[in-house]
């Protein structure tokens, strides 16, 4: 059976919010992905509703990127505590924790949730900037850790 990284986490553990390097992969010819855990909420304890966590997941694929290079997908975690980061080369904790809460003050600042019509969204209907900016808020107020087992913030 293959190893699931994300499954071998405690999750009973680990203390939201925060960011931790879930992996790294490279390639012979040199090539640098890293999978990266953005942890929103505590597991077992909270989860977004569907609203919110598809807002968020627009906000972030979109504002993500002007604050993190390399950026090629941001994905909800099935569990609904969090989003998956998969980018090239490698980011510290530190500058991916940095980046994330830019990008958290982006969608505190914002009036507008990006590709929102049929055309461009299959659920188009279920979205909330309100929950999204909610759950920003909270992330931004309780700090987001470096250290996914430690409240541990800017080095």
């Amino acid at each position: 059976m293959a190893r699931v990284e994300s499954f071998e986490l405690d999750h009973n553990i680990v203390q939201a919010p925060y960011v931790r390097v879930a992996g790294v992969e490279r390639d012979p010819k040199g090539s640098i992905i890293q999978k990266i855990d953005m942890r929103f909420l505590q597991p077992n304890k909270a989860a977004f509703p569907t609203s919110a966590v598809h807002t968020l997941e627009h906000l972030l694929a979109t504002y993500l990127r002007d604050h993190l290079e390399g950026v090629i997908d941001v994905s909800p975690m099935g569990c609904r505590t969090g989003f998956y980061c998969i980018k090239w080369n490698e980011s510290s904790p530190e500058e991916i924790a940095n980046a994330l809460e830019n990008t958290l003050r982006d969608v505190m600042e914002t009036d507008i949730v990006p590709a929102v019509t049929a055309k461009e969204c299959g659920n188009y209907r279920d979205h909330s900037l309100f929950a999204a900016k909610e759950y920003a808020k909270e992330v931004l107020e309780k700090g987001i850790s470096r250290d996914p087992f430690e409240r541990v913030f800017s080095e």
